[in-house]
């Protein structure tokens, strides 16, 4: 499921699917996307590049799509590959530069950047 609060310049995106299930937050505010997935026990937060993420309006125009046509090919699709790096648990200063919303999503989880 998504969810897109406007005001706030956040998105809420919830993925169920047993082993593979996912929250991620894309906090345009902060320029940040944070992604906790819970086999891994882990959050990888990455920088939101505007070439390849979409603009806030633009992901409610390509759900709004999606969900009207069941079938989108789209090139906006957002994929995302994690290399291997160092983790660290969330200090403050981290928290300041991710927003609270990230800072919710991933307190007490080793983060990796």
């Amino acid at each position: 499921t998504m969810t897109i609060h406007s005001e706030e310049q956040i998105v809420d995106v919830h993925v169920r699917s047993g082993v593979y299930s996912s929250d991620t937050i894309f906090d345009y505010t902060h320029g940040y996307i944070a992604t906790r997935l819970f086999s891994r026990n882990a959050c990888f937060i990455m920088k939101i590049k505007k070439e390849y993420i979409p603009e806030l309006q633009e992901i409610g125009h390509l759900a709004f799509e999606r969900e009207a046509m069941k079938d989108l090919y789209s090139p906006n699709n957002v994929w995302a590959l994690f290399q291997a790096g160092s983790s660290w648990l969330g200090h403050l200063k981290d928290w300041v530069l991710y927003g609270k919303h990230i800072e919710h999503l991933c307190t007490g989880l080793p983060l990796y950047e």
